[in-house]
């Protein structure tokens, strides 16, 4: 019996061995670290020696950088995405430019030299920007802390930078034993560097037993909690190595209140007493001077000394009106504006003819930019700041009501390069509108305001009202439209013995009848009553002024609601 006993004792051994193996299996599976290391190429998907991942801040950029002759770039668009937004990529003149409040500096694309307008030539040991196979400009990271302040720190093995512009508090913590940063949370996550005790990280969100944390290599993975310690917050010190210039702006210590002045001719410069005879509180008029003529950056002008000088004796500024409407149809915006000689021939030409009458300052009406050619534009206005603000003139630019679509206007640039942003607060139905309706309602007024404010400071911002209206004709589903000053809206409504009603929608009085032969005509009246209505809305949101198109439209008892308004 006893041999028989001692077997089956060595095989119950044997199964509990067994078991107990196979059980520290399945905890080792489950509960022991592992040691597989990711494939950090991978991890950062570099698929080149070239290639460089990006982190702004805490976040990894979809977008990337290049190591090029142990030069660091970014392509132009990223630049101006995440790092500088007044940068300009001059296509057709093969350059890189950057405008400060008194300089236009000008790099040669594939070059080191660049150019500055007060500071003349100078040159880097590397390539300042250039052209990838695709074609896309990438621009040297070196060059572009020049101007910007932001911290930028390379890394090797693999290819990745740290780029920061912001310097906010954050939470940090030591390593408090040597762990490991890992892919995921979780004792089974392949790791991606070793972490010794003393290390620092920032730790970004803390789970229950993980946390994210962001190493000293600007790797992002996850450590248990259980290693982390004397977490605290701190703020890092922000780099101050590019001294951002200030852009000086002229503020007039009244509220404006410009007349636009539509003088179609040398011979309309003859008008000026008359258009301003009842005009009371005015204190600015701007004629339309000046007109860009042709693709090399001519212009035309109707500029008169005699005419300033009676205006200042009205006590009126001057802001000579610069627009690109009279020869429209003859000239190339995207020719115009991208050349960096055709910018500088218009500015020249522009502000010679407004220092030769002594004029007071500039008024931008560039109409009709397309999207494409919005960054040219906006780089003609910086550089037309430069030279008003060499000159002393005053700066102001109009613009259409901020919609989505004319977002490349960038209202938030002129807004710290000019003096003076108007807006035009009117063609809400214009003459090509596919249905009837109020040329400026209040509504549409009050939000063209609000969203300017947003971008530009108020103490800047001038909102220029309509004198004229629309009388829409309906017919057979077909809607045109004539325009009307004014005085001859009301004797249009005489005229046809109309009825007025108010409209709270639009804030404006409203008429309509149908002719004999079956159309439908309509009105929504601007007149003293609607005006008021809208300088509430201005004075409510303390901008700076009103402008009126244009002088000459009006009736007279306007005038006592703008003066009210400017004087209140």
């Amino acid at each position: 019996m006893k041999k028989k006993v001692i077997p089956a004792i060595i095989i119950i051994a044997l199964i509990f061995i067994i078991g107990c193996i196979y059980a520290l299996q399945i905890y080792r599976e489950r509960f022991s670290y592992s040691e597989e290391k990711k494939d950090l190429n991978e991890y950062f998907d570099i698929t080149s020696d070239t290639d460089v991942a990006i982190l702004l801040g805490n976040d990894y950029l979809e977008e990337r950088a290049k190591l090029l002759d142990g030069t660091y770039y970014m392509d132009f668009n990223s630049v101006r995405k995440y790092l500088n937004r007044r940068f300009y990529y001059g296509k057709s003149d093969e350059t890189l430019v950057y405008t400060t409040p008194d300089a236009i500096i000008t790099a040669k694309i594939g070059t080191g030299k660049y150019e500055s307008t007060k500071d003349g030539a100078q040159e880097e040991d590397y390539q300042i920007a250039r052209l990838d196979d695709d074609g896309t400009l990438l621009v040297a990271l070196d060059y572009v802390k020049k101007y910007t302040n932001f911290s930028f720190k390379s890394f090797t093995e693999p290819n990745h930078i740290q780029l920061d512009t912001k310097w906010e508090e954050q939470e940090v913590a030591t390593i408090s034993k040597d762990t490991q940063l890992r892919v995921r949370g979780g004792v089974k996550s392949a790791v991606i560097e070793e972490l010794a005790a003393g290390d620092q990280v920032i730790v970004l969100d803390q789970m229950e037993k993980w946390a994210k944390v962001k190493s000293t290599d600007s790797f992002i993975g996850f450590v248990e909690n259980n290693k982390l310690k004397d977490i605290t917050t701190q703020t890092p010190i922000p780099v101050t190595d590019y001294a951002e210039p200030e852009y000086t702006s002229i503020k007039k210590d009244f509220k404006i209140n410009m007349g636009f002045h539509n003088v179609k001719g040398p011979s309309g410069n003859d008008t000026l007493s008359e258009l301003v005879s009842n005009a009371k509180s005015l204190n600015v008029i701007s004629p339309t001077w000046l007109m860009v003529s042709d693709n090399s950056g001519g212009i035309t002008s109707y500029a008169s000394s005699s005419y300033v000088n009676s205006a200042h004796k009205m006590g009126l500024e001057v802001w000579v009106l610069f627009e690109n409407i009279t020869y429209k149809d003859s000239i190339s915006m995207s020719e115009v504006l991208s050349h960096a000689d055709t910018r500088k021939a218009m500015i020249d030409a522009a502000v010679k003819e407004t220092v030769a009458c002594g004029a007071d300052g500039i008024n931008l009406d560039f109409e009709s930019i397309s999207g494409e050619d919005g960054q040219s534009y906006v780089e003609f206005v910086r550089e037309l700041s430069i030279a008003c603000r060499a000159n002393g003139l005053v700066f102001s630019i109009d613009n259409y009501v901020p919609m989505h679509f004319n977002d490349h206007y960038d209202l938030t640039e002129q807004g710290i390069v000019a003096d003076y942003v108007i807006i035009m607060g009117y063609d809400e139905h214009y003459g090509g509108s596919s249905e009837a309706g109020s040329v400026a309602s209040l509504s549409y007024v009050e939000n063209g305001i609000i969203n300017t404010v947003a971008k530009v400071d108020p103490s800047k911002v001038i909102n220029a009202v309509p004198f004229y209206t629309r009388v829409w004709q309906t017919k057979d589903g077909k809607v045109t439209s004539k325009a009307y000053p004014m005085n001859n809206a009301k004797e249009y409504i005489s005229n046809h013995s109309i009825s007025l009603e108010w409209d709270p929608e639009t804030a404006q009085n409203y008429g309509e009848y149908t002719s004999s032969d079956g159309t439908l005509n309509q009105i929504w009246m601007e007149d003293k009553a609607s005006l008021e209505q809208k300088l509430t809305v201005m004075k409510s949101n303390n901008i700076a002024g009103i402008a009126e198109w244009s002088l000459g439209m009006e009736t007279s008892d306007v005038w006592d609601a703008i003066s009210a308004y400017v004087g209140g």
